[in-house]
């Protein structure tokens, strides 16, 4: 992995470890030389990250839509800004950048980045792994509510599996690096070749 995209809050979070969890996946990305693909912002998570990723001499690219960069929320300092038009684009953009996807605690648009690239993965639109950090237990309810899909036959426990998790960086990102696709998982491209 050569880059990965982080979604992760605007908010900083009610514990102190999830600041302290983004800084420490910071270092670890600074150190395995993996650039940061992530929202653009300099507030919440999203700030600290970018921060502690530029300050280890990281490369941070920042994708974030015009709206809400006007609204001076985009961060001063980035290796590489992509101005989009809208949110959709800014997950595509992201999704072409990167070689993976984590998840650190965040509110309903990390919800939302976090299990479209799992619906994308199960669809076979990319074949990269999605995991997420597992802070203080912040997605244990989750994985609980994926459990209850799986359950109610809602959801294969295949296309659960795709979904990495760990509590430290070091061992999220081996996982990644370690992942490998599924077979048959090509049914996006399949579809959109013929």
């Amino acid at each position: 992995m050569t880059s990965v995209c982080v979604f992760c809050g605007s908010a900083v979070g009610a514990r102190p470890a999830y600041a302290d969890a983004a800084r420490t996946l910071a270092a670890e990305l600074v150190r395995r030389r993996i650039g940061l693909v992530y929202g653009g912002g300099q507030i919440g998570l999203m700030g600290v990250l970018a921060d502690a990723v530029l300050a280890g001499g990281g490369s941070v690219t920042g994708v974030i839509p015009r709206p809400l960069a006007s609204r001076e929320i985009v961060h001063d300092r980035l290796t590489t800004l992509h101005l989009v038009d809208s949110m959709h684009e800014r997950k595509a953009r992201m999704g072409e950048l990167a070689d993976g996807f984590v998840a650190l605690p965040g509110g309903l648009g990390t919800f939302e980045e976090t299990l479209e690239m799992l619906t994308w993965a199960q669809l076979g639109i990319h074949q990269k792994p999605v995991g997420m950090l597992d802070v203080d237990g912040f997605w244990t309810g989750l994985r609980a509510f994926l459990a209850r899909a799986v359950d109610e036959g809602f959801v294969h426990q295949h296309n659960v599996d795709l979904l990495l998790h760990a509590d430290a960086p070091t061992t999220l990102l081996d996982l990644m690096a370690a992942w490998s696709p599924p077979p048959g998982r090509r049914l996006w491209l399949t579809l959109r070749e013929t």
